[in-house]
């Protein structure tokens, strides 16, 4: 059963939040391994490989829905850390708010046991993933606890996380 990420972001009405707890994603992805490699995305080329999340996150932030995403990080960060913080600059020129939140800063923080997103405080989707960073499912849940556990968690995060723009990664 897929759970449609981006179909939420557009049915959105006031906002999105977005919580990564991950060190390592898919590490067998074709972009992952040719930056690996020495390959770097530049602004420039963003139409060729970032458009489709791009179009949803404009149209949604053009509606005035606030879109945030906040990553939780081991450091030194891992390569995959290094990456996506690379290439994070695609997701702000779309529109997205982005955040960095060493893991040590988060310990007095109670968090979710998955990575999620969280759509106009009502519907959670929970994003499963196996030891080595390979998606294996999604669940969807409105129950109310689990809303409020993910907002919580986000908010938390949120205020204790460095802004894009300033975090450095170690």
């Amino acid at each position: 059963m897929k759970f449609p990420v981006r179909e939420l972001l557009a049915r959105a009405g006031r906002s999105a939040v977005h919580l990564e707890m991950r060190d390592s994603y898919t590490p067998d992805d074709p972009d992952f391994l040719e930056w690996l490699s020495g390959r770097r995305r530049t602004p420039d080329t963003l139409p060729e490989w970032w458009w489709p999340w791009h179009e949803v996150v404009t149209e949604a932030v053009g509606r005035g829905v606030v879109l945030r995403r906040a990553r939780i990080v081991s450091e030194p960060v891992s390569d995959y850390i290094r990456y996506e913080h690379d290439f994070t600059f695609a997701n702000v020129s779309a529109g997205e708010q982005v955040r960095w939140l060493p893991r040590r800063k988060a310990s007095d923080i109670a968090l979710p046991g998955n990575d999620f997103w969280l759509f106009d405080d009502a519907t959670v989707i929970f994003n499963h993933f196996n030891g080595r960073g390979e998606p294996v499912g999604k669940e969807i849940t409105a129950e109310q606890s689990v809303v409020d556990l993910c907002r919580s968690a986000f908010a938390a995060v949120w205020e204790h996380a460095t802004p894009h723009a300033e975090y450095k990664p170690e």
